[in-house]
Protein backbone atom coordinates (compact mmCIF):
# COMPACT_ATOMS: atom_id res chain seq x y z
CA UNK A 1 0.00 0.00 0.00
CA UNK A 2 2.72 2.47 1.00
CA UNK A 3 4.66 2.37 -2.26
CA UNK A 4 1.55 2.43 -4.46
CA UNK A 5 -0.01 5.46 -2.76
CA UNK A 6 3.33 7.29 -2.78
CA UNK A 7 3.66 6.70 -6.52
CA UNK A 8 0.14 8.04 -7.04
CA UNK A 9 0.96 11.20 -5.07
CA UNK A 10 4.22 11.78 -6.96
CA UNK A 11 2.44 11.24 -10.28
CA UNK A 12 -0.21 13.79 -9.28
CA UNK A 13 2.30 16.43 -8.17
CA UNK A 14 4.58 16.07 -11.21
CA UNK A 15 1.88 15.36 -13.78
CA UNK A 16 0.69 17.77 -16.42
CA UNK A 17 -2.76 18.17 -17.93
CA UNK A 18 -5.77 19.82 -16.35
CA UNK A 19 -6.37 19.80 -12.62
CA UNK A 20 -9.71 17.97 -13.08
CA UNK A 21 -8.10 15.19 -15.13
CA UNK A 22 -5.24 14.82 -12.63
CA UNK A 23 -7.75 14.49 -9.77
CA UNK A 24 -9.70 11.76 -11.60
CA UNK A 25 -6.52 9.80 -12.35
CA UNK A 26 -5.34 10.09 -8.75
CA UNK A 27 -8.74 8.88 -7.47
CA UNK A 28 -8.48 5.75 -9.68
CA UNK A 29 -4.91 5.06 -8.49
CA UNK A 30 -5.90 5.55 -4.84
CA UNK A 31 -8.93 3.25 -5.16
CA UNK A 32 -6.79 0.53 -6.70
CA UNK A 33 -4.08 0.74 -4.01
CA UNK A 34 -6.52 0.81 -1.06
CA UNK A 35 -8.51 -2.14 -2.37
CA UNK A 36 -5.22 -4.04 -2.89
CA UNK A 37 -4.45 -3.21 0.76
CA UNK A 38 -7.72 -4.94 1.75
CA UNK A 39 -9.55 -1.78 2.76
CA UNK A 40 -13.31 -2.37 2.59
CA UNK A 41 -14.57 -1.53 -0.91
CA UNK A 42 -17.53 0.45 0.42
CA UNK A 43 -15.20 2.54 2.61
CA UNK A 44 -12.88 3.13 -0.34
CA UNK A 45 -15.66 4.50 -2.54
CA UNK A 46 -17.08 6.65 0.26
CA UNK A 47 -13.60 8.06 0.89
CA UNK A 48 -12.81 8.79 -2.75
CA UNK A 49 -16.24 10.34 -3.30
CA UNK A 50 -15.56 12.82 -0.46
CA UNK A 51 -12.09 13.58 -1.85
CA UNK A 52 -13.45 14.17 -5.37
CA UNK A 53 -16.26 16.43 -4.15
CA UNK A 54 -13.99 18.53 -1.95
CA UNK A 55 -11.28 18.72 -4.64
CA UNK A 56 -13.67 20.05 -7.28
CA UNK A 57 -15.78 22.33 -5.04
CA UNK A 58 -13.41 23.84 -2.47
CA UNK A 59 -11.41 26.94 -3.29
CA UNK A 60 -7.95 27.12 -1.71
CA UNK A 61 -7.02 30.23 0.29
CA UNK A 62 -5.00 32.93 -1.52
CA UNK A 63 -1.40 31.85 -2.08
CA UNK A 64 -2.10 28.09 -2.08
CA UNK A 65 -2.11 26.20 -5.36
CA UNK A 66 -5.02 23.85 -6.11
CA UNK A 67 -2.62 20.88 -6.26
CA UNK A 68 -1.19 21.66 -2.80
CA UNK A 69 -4.73 22.09 -1.49
CA UNK A 70 -5.70 18.74 -3.01
CA UNK A 71 -2.89 16.95 -1.15
CA UNK A 72 -4.17 18.54 2.07
CA UNK A 73 -7.67 17.19 1.31
CA UNK A 74 -6.30 13.67 0.68
CA UNK A 75 -4.27 13.88 3.90
CA UNK A 76 -7.31 14.91 5.96
CA UNK A 77 -9.66 12.30 4.49
CA UNK A 78 -7.17 9.43 4.79
CA UNK A 79 -6.46 10.47 8.38
CA UNK A 80 -10.20 10.25 9.12
CA UNK A 81 -10.33 6.78 7.54
CA UNK A 82 -7.62 5.54 9.91
CA UNK A 83 -8.94 7.15 13.08
CA UNK A 84 -8.84 10.93 12.64
CA UNK A 85 -7.37 13.10 15.39
CA UNK A 86 -7.15 10.25 17.91
CA UNK A 87 -3.89 10.46 19.85
CA UNK A 88 -3.33 7.52 22.19
CA UNK A 89 -2.55 8.29 25.82
CA UNK A 90 0.43 5.98 26.28
CA UNK A 91 1.42 7.02 29.79
CA UNK A 92 -0.51 5.27 32.56
CA UNK A 93 -2.91 7.48 34.49
CA UNK A 94 -1.55 6.12 37.76
CA UNK A 95 0.84 3.53 39.16
CA UNK A 96 0.71 0.67 39.66
CA UNK A 97 -0.96 0.03 36.29
CA UNK A 98 -2.09 -3.49 35.36
CA UNK A 99 -2.39 -4.44 31.67
CA UNK A 100 -3.75 -7.74 30.29
CA UNK A 101 -3.02 -8.75 26.69
CA UNK A 102 -5.43 -10.97 24.73
CA UNK A 103 -5.33 -12.17 21.14
CA UNK A 104 -5.94 -15.09 18.81
CA UNK A 105 -3.05 -17.54 18.54
CA UNK A 106 -0.35 -16.40 16.14
CA UNK A 107 -1.14 -12.71 16.53
CA UNK A 108 2.29 -11.98 18.03
CA UNK A 109 0.92 -11.38 21.51
CA UNK A 110 3.89 -12.67 23.53
CA UNK A 111 6.37 -10.75 21.38
CA UNK A 112 4.18 -7.68 21.81
CA UNK A 113 4.24 -8.14 25.61
CA UNK A 114 8.03 -7.95 25.46
CA UNK A 115 7.94 -4.89 23.17
CA UNK A 116 5.47 -3.14 25.44
CA UNK A 117 7.69 -3.87 28.45
CA UNK A 118 10.66 -2.44 26.58
CA UNK A 119 8.66 0.66 25.57
CA UNK A 120 7.80 1.42 29.19
CA UNK A 121 11.22 0.61 30.65
CA UNK A 122 12.67 3.16 28.22
CA UNK A 123 10.20 5.64 29.75
CA UNK A 124 11.85 4.87 33.13
CA UNK A 125 8.99 2.81 34.58
CA UNK A 126 9.72 -0.34 36.57
CA UNK A 127 7.92 -3.00 34.51
CA UNK A 128 6.96 -6.60 35.26
CA UNK A 129 5.86 -9.36 32.86
CA UNK A 130 3.58 -12.23 33.88
CA UNK A 131 3.44 -15.47 31.83
CA UNK A 132 -0.12 -16.80 32.24
CA UNK A 133 -0.26 -18.75 28.95
CA UNK A 134 -0.36 -22.41 29.95
CA UNK A 135 -1.60 -23.65 26.54
CA UNK A 136 1.32 -22.91 24.22
CA UNK A 137 4.57 -24.80 24.82
CA UNK A 138 7.44 -22.38 24.91
CA UNK A 139 5.37 -19.32 25.85
CA UNK A 140 6.95 -19.24 29.35
CA UNK A 141 10.54 -19.42 28.06
CA UNK A 142 9.87 -16.91 25.29
CA UNK A 143 8.43 -14.32 27.67
CA UNK A 144 11.21 -14.88 30.22
CA UNK A 145 13.80 -14.17 27.50
CA UNK A 146 11.93 -11.08 26.36
CA UNK A 147 11.70 -9.81 29.97
CA UNK A 148 15.48 -10.07 30.22
CA UNK A 149 15.96 -8.16 26.94
CA UNK A 150 13.47 -5.49 27.99
CA UNK A 151 15.01 -5.02 31.42
CA UNK A 152 11.75 -6.08 33.11
CA UNK A 153 10.86 -8.21 36.14
CA UNK A 154 9.35 -11.63 35.39
CA UNK A 155 6.90 -14.08 36.95
CA UNK A 156 5.43 -17.16 35.33
CA UNK A 157 4.01 -20.67 35.72
CA UNK A 158 3.53 -23.40 33.11
CA UNK A 159 0.57 -25.22 34.69
CA UNK A 160 -2.62 -24.25 36.48
CA UNK A 161 -5.51 -21.82 36.18
CA UNK A 162 -4.44 -18.71 34.16
CA UNK A 163 -6.51 -16.33 36.34
CA UNK A 164 -4.88 -17.67 39.53
CA UNK A 165 -1.41 -17.50 37.96
CA UNK A 166 -2.05 -13.90 36.90
CA UNK A 167 -3.26 -13.02 40.39
CA UNK A 168 -0.17 -14.54 42.04
CA UNK A 169 2.08 -12.84 39.47
CA UNK A 170 0.60 -9.41 40.09
CA UNK A 171 0.99 -9.81 43.85
CA UNK A 172 4.60 -10.98 43.52
CA UNK A 173 5.65 -8.21 41.12
CA UNK A 174 3.93 -5.50 43.15
CA UNK A 175 5.93 -6.64 46.16
CA UNK A 176 9.08 -6.03 44.09
CA UNK A 177 8.02 -2.47 43.26
CA UNK A 178 6.66 -2.94 39.72
CA UNK A 179 4.87 0.18 38.46
CA UNK A 180 3.48 -1.37 35.26
CA UNK A 181 2.56 -5.05 35.05
CA UNK A 182 1.81 -6.72 31.69
CA UNK A 183 0.05 -10.10 31.72
CA UNK A 184 0.43 -12.39 28.69
CA UNK A 185 -2.49 -14.82 28.26
CA UNK A 186 -3.18 -17.83 26.02
CA UNK A 187 -4.42 -17.27 22.49
CA UNK A 188 -7.02 -19.25 20.56
CA UNK A 189 -6.58 -21.19 17.33
CA UNK A 190 -7.71 -19.46 14.16
CA UNK A 191 -10.33 -16.83 13.79
CA UNK A 192 -13.10 -19.16 15.00
CA UNK A 193 -11.76 -18.92 18.53
CA UNK A 194 -12.94 -15.38 19.18
CA UNK A 195 -15.89 -16.43 21.35
CA UNK A 196 -13.73 -18.62 23.62
CA UNK A 197 -11.16 -15.83 23.71
CA UNK A 198 -13.74 -13.29 24.89
CA UNK A 199 -15.15 -15.70 27.48
CA UNK A 200 -11.69 -16.32 28.96
CA UNK A 201 -11.05 -12.60 28.87
CA UNK A 202 -14.16 -11.96 30.96
CA UNK A 203 -13.09 -14.59 33.49
CA UNK A 204 -9.55 -13.24 33.94
CA UNK A 205 -10.68 -9.61 33.98
CA UNK A 206 -13.20 -10.32 36.76
CA UNK A 207 -10.43 -11.92 38.81
CA UNK A 208 -7.63 -9.40 38.19
CA UNK A 209 -9.64 -6.18 37.70
CA UNK A 210 -6.93 -4.67 35.45
CA UNK A 211 -6.54 -1.00 34.62
CA UNK A 212 -6.32 -1.73 30.89
CA UNK A 213 -7.21 -4.60 28.56
CA UNK A 214 -5.44 -4.72 25.19
CA UNK A 215 -6.40 -6.85 22.20
CA UNK A 216 -3.52 -7.83 19.91
CA UNK A 217 -4.46 -8.23 16.23
CA UNK A 218 -2.27 -9.48 13.38
CA UNK A 219 -2.34 -7.07 10.42
CA UNK A 220 -2.83 -10.05 8.09
CA UNK A 221 -6.37 -10.54 9.43
CA UNK A 222 -7.49 -7.68 7.17
CA UNK A 223 -11.19 -6.77 7.15
CA UNK A 224 -12.03 -9.62 9.56
CA UNK A 225 -10.62 -7.32 12.21
CA UNK A 226 -13.92 -5.42 12.19
CA UNK A 227 -15.93 -8.25 13.82
CA UNK A 228 -13.21 -9.08 16.34
CA UNK A 229 -12.57 -5.43 17.27
CA UNK A 230 -16.34 -4.74 17.54
CA UNK A 231 -16.88 -7.67 19.93
CA UNK A 232 -13.82 -6.69 21.96
CA UNK A 233 -14.84 -3.03 22.09
CA UNK A 234 -18.21 -4.04 23.56
CA UNK A 235 -16.71 -6.55 26.03
CA UNK A 236 -13.51 -4.93 27.30
CA UNK A 237 -13.84 -2.59 30.30
CA UNK A 238 -10.96 -0.29 29.30
CA UNK A 239 -9.94 -1.57 25.91
CA UNK A 240 -7.40 -0.56 23.32
CA UNK A 241 -5.81 -2.42 20.43
CA UNK A 242 -2.30 -3.17 19.20
CA UNK A 243 -1.87 -4.12 15.54
CA UNK A 244 1.19 -6.29 14.91
CA UNK A 245 3.27 -7.17 11.83
CA UNK A 246 2.57 -3.90 10.04
CA UNK A 247 5.93 -4.27 8.30
CA UNK A 248 5.30 -7.49 6.41
CA UNK A 249 1.74 -7.39 5.08
CA UNK A 250 -0.04 -5.63 2.24
CA UNK A 251 -3.29 -5.79 4.24
CA UNK A 252 -2.42 -3.31 6.97
CA UNK A 253 -4.78 -0.71 5.54
CA UNK A 254 -7.64 -3.19 5.87
CA UNK A 255 -7.11 -3.88 9.56
CA UNK A 256 -6.47 -0.25 10.51
CA UNK A 257 -9.55 1.08 8.70
CA UNK A 258 -11.69 -1.81 9.98
CA UNK A 259 -10.70 -1.21 13.60
CA UNK A 260 -11.16 2.56 13.27
CA UNK A 261 -14.68 1.95 11.93
CA UNK A 262 -15.63 0.18 15.19
CA UNK A 263 -14.71 3.18 17.34
CA UNK A 264 -12.09 1.12 19.21
CA UNK A 265 -8.75 2.82 19.77
CA UNK A 266 -5.58 1.56 18.14
CA UNK A 267 -2.92 2.34 20.72
CA UNK A 268 0.28 0.90 19.20
CA UNK A 269 1.45 -0.72 15.97
CA UNK A 270 4.26 -3.23 15.65
CA UNK A 271 6.56 -2.20 12.81
CA UNK A 272 9.12 -5.03 12.86
CA UNK A 273 10.50 -8.06 14.67
CA UNK A 274 12.95 -6.27 16.97
CA UNK A 275 11.99 -5.53 20.57
CA UNK A 276 12.16 -1.76 19.98
CA UNK A 277 9.88 -1.84 16.94
CA UNK A 278 6.64 -0.73 18.57
CA UNK A 279 5.25 2.78 18.23
CA UNK A 280 2.12 4.70 19.29
CA UNK A 281 -0.42 4.80 16.47
CA UNK A 282 -1.08 8.36 15.38
CA UNK A 283 -3.31 8.34 12.28
CA UNK A 284 -2.03 11.64 10.90
CA UNK A 285 1.62 10.63 11.14
CA UNK A 286 0.81 7.24 9.63
CA UNK A 287 -0.92 8.93 6.69
CA UNK A 288 2.00 11.34 6.23
CA UNK A 289 4.23 8.27 5.93
CA UNK A 290 1.84 6.66 3.44
CA UNK A 291 1.82 9.77 1.28
CA UNK A 292 5.62 9.80 1.33
CA UNK A 293 5.89 13.58 1.51
CA UNK A 294 8.78 14.52 3.73
CA UNK A 295 7.76 18.16 3.58
CA UNK A 296 4.06 17.50 4.13
CA UNK A 297 4.07 19.16 7.54
CA UNK A 298 5.65 22.32 6.14
CA UNK A 299 3.11 22.32 3.29
CA UNK A 300 0.26 21.99 5.78
CA UNK A 301 1.80 24.62 8.05
CA UNK A 302 1.94 27.04 5.12
CA UNK A 303 -1.69 26.31 4.28
CA UNK A 304 -2.71 26.74 7.92
CA UNK A 305 -0.84 30.05 8.10
CA UNK A 306 -2.66 31.34 5.03
CA UNK A 307 -5.96 30.11 6.44
CA UNK A 308 -5.21 32.08 9.62
CA UNK A 309 -4.50 35.13 7.47
CA UNK A 310 -7.86 34.64 5.80
CA UNK A 311 -9.57 34.41 9.22
CA UNK A 312 -7.88 37.64 10.28
CA UNK A 313 -9.05 39.26 7.05
CA UNK A 314 -12.60 38.16 7.88
CA UNK A 315 -12.29 39.75 11.34
CA UNK A 316 -10.97 42.95 9.73
CA UNK A 317 -13.93 42.93 7.34
CA UNK A 318 -16.32 42.71 10.31
CA UNK A 319 -14.52 45.60 11.96
CA UNK A 320 -14.74 47.69 8.80
CA UNK A 321 -18.49 47.18 8.85
CA UNK A 322 -18.58 48.76 12.30
CA UNK A 323 -18.59 45.54 14.33
CA UNK A 324 -15.75 46.57 16.62
CA UNK A 325 -16.30 44.95 20.02
CA UNK A 326 -14.11 43.05 22.44
CA UNK A 327 -15.37 39.86 20.77
CA UNK A 328 -13.92 40.85 17.38
CA UNK A 329 -10.76 42.12 19.06
CA UNK A 330 -10.41 38.74 20.84
CA UNK A 331 -10.56 36.91 17.48
CA UNK A 332 -8.01 39.32 16.05
CA UNK A 333 -5.62 38.78 18.97
CA UNK A 334 -5.99 35.00 18.68
CA UNK A 335 -4.94 35.16 15.02
CA UNK A 336 -2.07 37.50 15.87
CA UNK A 337 -0.70 35.10 18.49
CA UNK A 338 -0.40 32.41 15.82
CA UNK A 339 0.99 34.60 13.07
CA UNK A 340 3.28 37.18 14.65
CA UNK A 341 3.42 40.98 15.07
CA UNK A 342 0.40 43.04 14.03
CA UNK A 343 2.43 45.12 11.57
CA UNK A 344 3.60 41.97 9.77
CA UNK A 345 0.03 40.61 9.68
CA UNK A 346 -1.49 43.83 8.34
CA UNK A 347 1.08 43.77 5.54
CA UNK A 348 -0.33 40.38 4.50
CA UNK A 349 -3.78 41.89 4.13
CA UNK A 350 -5.04 44.03 1.25
CA UNK A 351 -4.23 47.70 1.92
CA UNK A 352 -0.79 47.67 3.53
CA UNK A 353 -1.03 51.46 3.99
CA UNK A 354 -3.15 50.75 7.07
CA UNK A 355 0.02 50.19 9.03
CA UNK A 356 1.01 53.82 8.86
CA UNK A 357 -2.26 54.85 10.54
CA UNK A 358 -1.53 52.97 13.76
CA UNK A 359 0.78 54.13 16.51
CA UNK A 360 4.11 52.28 16.15
CA UNK A 361 3.97 51.14 19.77
CA UNK A 362 0.58 49.53 19.11
CA UNK A 363 2.24 47.33 16.47
CA UNK A 364 4.79 45.91 18.89
CA UNK A 365 2.59 43.35 20.59
CA UNK A 366 4.64 40.51 21.95
CA UNK A 367 3.21 37.09 22.70
CA UNK A 368 3.21 37.71 26.48
CA UNK A 369 1.21 40.91 26.10
CA UNK A 370 -1.29 39.23 23.78
CA UNK A 371 -1.72 36.41 26.31
CA UNK A 372 -2.39 38.94 29.09
CA UNK A 373 -4.88 40.82 26.93
CA UNK A 374 -6.69 37.58 26.05
CA UNK A 375 -6.93 36.79 29.78
CA UNK A 376 -8.34 40.27 30.41
CA UNK A 377 -11.01 39.85 27.72
CA UNK A 378 -11.90 36.39 29.09
CA UNK A 379 -12.58 38.04 32.47
CA UNK A 380 -15.17 40.46 31.04
CA UNK A 381 -18.93 40.05 31.27
CA UNK A 382 -21.02 39.58 28.11
CA UNK A 383 -22.23 43.17 28.47
CA UNK A 384 -18.64 44.47 28.65
CA UNK A 385 -17.61 42.39 25.62
CA UNK A 386 -20.35 43.90 23.48
CA UNK A 387 -20.06 47.45 24.87
CA UNK A 388 -16.54 48.12 26.24
CA UNK A 389 -17.40 51.81 26.74
CA UNK A 390 -19.20 50.94 30.00
CA UNK A 391 -15.96 49.74 31.64
CA UNK A 392 -15.22 52.23 34.44
CA UNK A 393 -12.56 52.18 37.18
CA UNK A 394 -14.59 49.81 39.37
CA UNK A 395 -15.02 47.36 36.50
CA UNK A 396 -11.34 47.69 35.60
CA UNK A 397 -10.32 46.64 39.12
CA UNK A 398 -12.64 43.61 38.98
CA UNK A 399 -11.38 42.57 35.52
CA UNK A 400 -7.73 42.99 36.57
CA UNK A 401 -8.29 40.87 39.68
CA UNK A 402 -10.13 38.17 37.69
CA UNK A 403 -7.44 37.96 35.01
CA UNK A 404 -4.41 38.17 37.30
CA UNK A 405 -3.22 41.40 35.65
CA UNK A 406 -2.82 45.05 36.65
CA UNK A 407 -5.38 47.85 36.15
CA UNK A 408 -2.81 49.63 33.95
CA UNK A 409 -2.84 46.66 31.56
CA UNK A 410 -6.64 46.75 31.37
CA UNK A 411 -6.40 50.47 30.52
CA UNK A 412 -3.78 49.70 27.87
CA UNK A 413 -6.09 47.17 26.21
CA UNK A 414 -9.00 49.62 26.26
CA UNK A 415 -6.75 52.24 24.66
CA UNK A 416 -5.83 49.75 21.92
CA UNK A 417 -9.53 48.99 21.42
CA UNK A 418 -10.35 52.70 21.02
CA UNK A 419 -7.49 53.16 18.53
CA UNK A 420 -8.74 50.26 16.44
CA UNK A 421 -12.31 51.57 16.54
CA UNK A 422 -11.20 55.05 15.48
CA UNK A 423 -9.12 53.59 12.66
CA UNK A 424 -11.98 51.48 11.37
CA UNK A 425 -14.34 54.48 11.39
CA UNK A 426 -11.86 56.41 9.25
CA UNK A 427 -11.54 53.49 6.86
CA UNK A 428 -15.28 53.09 6.62
CA UNK A 429 -15.57 56.67 5.40
CA UNK A 430 -12.72 56.30 2.95
CA UNK A 431 -14.24 54.69 -0.15
CA UNK A 432 -10.94 54.54 -1.97
CA UNK A 433 -9.28 52.46 0.75
CA UNK A 434 -12.31 50.20 0.88
CA UNK A 435 -11.94 49.60 -2.87
CA UNK A 436 -8.26 48.86 -2.46
CA UNK A 437 -9.16 46.33 0.27
CA UNK A 438 -11.68 44.71 -2.04
CA UNK A 439 -14.33 44.93 0.64
CA UNK A 440 -16.83 47.13 -1.19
Amino acid sequence: MLDGVRRAVQKFIKGGGTYQKAVQEFIKDLQRELIKADVNVKLVFQLTKRIRERALKEEPPPGVSRRDWFIKIVYEELSTLFGGDAEPEVRPKKTPWIIILFGVQGSGKTTTAGKLARYYTKMKYKVGLVAADTHRPGAYDQLKTLASKAGALFYGETKGDPAEIAERGVKELLSKGAEIIIIDTAGRHGYGGERALLEEMKSIVERIKPDEVILVIDAAIGQKAYDLASAFHKTAPIGSIIVTKMDGTARGGGVLSAVAATGAQIKFIGTGEKIDELEPFRPKRFVARILGLGDLESLLERVRSLEDAQKLEEVTEDMLKGKVTMRTLYRQLKAMRKMGPLGKILQMLPGASLVAQLDEEKLKLGEEKIDRWLAIIESMTYEELDNPEIIDKRRMRRIAMGSGTRVEEVKELLSYYKSMKTLMKKLKRDRRILKRLGLQ
